[in-house]
């Protein structure tokens, strides 16, 4: 099953996403899903398991940096 997760990572400031969106998006690249960053939001995309483990380093490693909320919305692309 494929899975497509959109994550926003707060406080976020225009033109300076501070470290702990960094960190959350590094983390994210590092387990090997596809991200696609964009002006609102992220994007990860690719196998479920992977999507799923993604989403926990994510939040690891935001929160360690500074987070103070992560918004998701996870969505089946392929059953």
């Amino acid at each position: 099953m494929r899975l497509s997760v959109e994550f926003t990572i707060e406080p976020f400031i225009e033109g300076d996403p501070g470290p702990h969106v960094d960190a959350g998006i590094h983390a994210v690249q590092a387990t090997g899903v596809e991200v696609e960053v964009g002006p609102f939001g992220t994007t990860a995309t690719g196998e479920g398991d992977a999507v799923v483990d993604a989403i926990a380093e994510l939040c690891r490693k935001a929160t360690a940096a500074g987070a103070q909320r992560i918004s998701l919305q996870l969505t089946v692309v392929e059953p």
